[in-house]
């Protein structure tokens, strides 16, 4: 690699293009002329598509991307005056700028910790605990991310027991799936068991991650909690015109398990650079890699040294862990060179 150069292979599976499958998609779908705003056949496909994949009868809505999945799913389930119990590393939390609560028009995020990304349940009770009057937000979800924001998965009991918790306390369950199909494949289990046979209430299920340009799916488990969505999608101007364009690559990912293939090699890419980085370097990750991503405790001299290198790539917790993140399209060689150069630091 050329001094100067600049690789963003690790720095997010945003930085991947669109993988070739959805590529073709989208250029048959600009053939011709075609209904809008989702009365096209391709969005009528992918509808069906989904409700074959969870082997159930839900209501699926495609908006452009995971912040509006998440937040717009949050304000249909709830009122402003509600809360939403999330961890303190939930992307709702951290990165989305305060959308949730700016379309929920006044919904609190109740944060609470956990081990790995996941909440602590008896955190969890201890907050919505304290939650006990009308002088508080009253708790209406609890909203689990899968994969979780550190790269590790919920398995399926530990999703059975955060819907548990809800249940007890009259709650609705939100999963944010922006790599859903990274945590499906760890766990190797059918759709449906990790979501609606779980409890799960409504789903945020991503793409863009997996290989999309853009677009991501709101799926409702509850088709009486989706009542008049599409308006709620039309006023946050999440309504596409041209939505064949969304619809027709998302149907070719779900086509032929190519979802779940290419999950699973963005999944065997972070295992295999962990294992390499552990084997060569000595470096160890901080959370289990469960999914696509790899967090490491970095000196500062080290990601200098690194990035010297050409290499970009995210602090993501303070003081010093940084975060790797493999793609659909992570190829060997691409590891290999990282391997390389960080063998090559000097030791500081």
């Amino acid at each position: 690699m050329e001094q100067g150069d600049q690789r963003y292979d690790f720095a997010s599976d945003n930085t991947a293009g669109i993988c070739p499958e959805a590529w073709e998609a989208l250029a048959a779908a600009n053939r011709g002329a075609a209904a809008s705003y989702g009365l096209d056949p391709w969005t009528s496909q992918l509808c069906d598509r989904v409700r074959q994949i969870f082997e159930t009868d839900c209501e699926v809505y495609l908006v452009f991307n995971g912040t509006a999945a998440n937040a717009l799913t949050l304000a249909q389930v709830g009122q402003p005056f509600h809360s939403i119990v999330c961890h303190q590393y939930a992307h709702i939390q951290t990165d989305e700028c305060g959308a949730p609560e700016f379309f929920t028009n006044g919904s609190k995020l109740l944060a609470v910790g956990g081990a790995n990304g996941k909440i602590d349940l008896t955190e969890a009770c201890a907050v919505v605990a304290r939650q006990c009057d009308l002088h508080s937000h009253k708790p209406r979800v609890v909203s689990l991310t899968q994969a979780t924001e550190l790269g590790t998965v919920y398995d399926c009991g530990e999703v059975a027991a955060v819907v548990d918790f809800a249940r007890a306390r009259d709650l609705l369950v939100h999963m944010d799936g922006a790599r859903f199909a990274n945590a499906l494949v760890t766990l190797d289990c059918a759709p449906k068991a990790m979501t609606w046979q779980a409890g799960v209430d409504a789903l945020s299920f991503g793409g863009t991650k997996n290989g999309l340009a853009a677009g991501e799916l709101v799926v409702f488990f509850r088709k009486e909690l989706a009542a008049e969505f599409e308006y709620r999608a039309k006023q946050a101007g999440q309504l596409a015109s041209k939505m064949r364009f969304l619809a027709a690559p998302w149907h070719a990912l779900l086509s032929n398990d190519l979802w779940l293939h290419q999950a699973r090699h963005a999944n065997a890419a972070a295992a295999r650079l962990a294992e390499q980085l552990q084997s060569r370097v000595g470096w160890s990750a901080e959370f289990p890699v469960q999914s696509s991503a790899l967090f490491l405790r970095l000196r500062d001299p080290l990601v200098a040294g690194l990035r010297e290198r050409g290499w970009q790539f995210y602090k993501f917790l303070e003081p010093d862990i940084y975060r790797l993140m493999c793609s659909w399209a992570t190829t060997d060689d691409q590891i290999d060179q990282f391997v390389q150069d960080a063998v090559a630091l000097p030791p500081r």
